[in-house]
This record gives structure tokens, C-alpha cells and sequence, in this order.
């Protein structure tokens, strides 16, 4: 895993539990592939919120593009701030 700084690993996990950011725009954006983040959420949260949240992606179509629509061509948010 690369090393990220204490502002990129909440802007990773802040994607992560966001419905609509693909596993691809975080590593497009950081580096990290699919297992990497998941391997960062169970390091960086509490057990519970981890399988809150692993249960909650699992799944689901809009994290994973090979199972997303391809009409959706959203690659990321118009709010998603860019970290320098």
C-alpha cells in the first residue's frame, strides 16, 4: 500500500462510504486498489463501522463499474474537493 498522509486517508474513506465513487476513482486518485482500501478501512476504523460499511458496499452496482450501468459515465462528484 502507498503511503498517504493523514488528509488523504480521510478523503480515501470519505469516497469509500460515498454510494457514488466507483473502487476505480480511488485509485485512480491514490493508488489503491479495491482490497488496499478495504485493507485501509479495517486498519483505520472501528470493527463495527467496518462491517457497517462492508455490508453496505458489497455489491452494490455504483462502487464496482463492471456492474454499474454504462450509461453512468460519472467518474467523480462536482463537489469532490482535489487534495495538492
Amino acid at each position: 500500500m502507498s503511503t498517504l498522509n493523514p488528509e488523504q486517508i480521510d478523503r480515501v474513506i470519505e469516497m469509500a462510504w460515498e454510494d457514488r465513487t466507483p473502487f476505480d476513482a480511488i485509485e485512480a486518485q491514490f493508488g489503491l486498489a479495491e482490497a488496499e482500501v478495504i485493507q485501509l478501512m479495517r486498519k483505520e476504523m472501528k470493527a463495527s463501522s467496518f462491517r457497517m460499511w462492508r455490508k453496505r458496499v458489497q455489491g452494490r452496482k455504483t462502487k464496482h463499474r463492471k456492474l454499474s450501468d454504462d450509461s453512468v459515465k460519472r467518474f467523480k462528484s462536482k463537489n469532490q474537493r482535489n487534495i495538492g
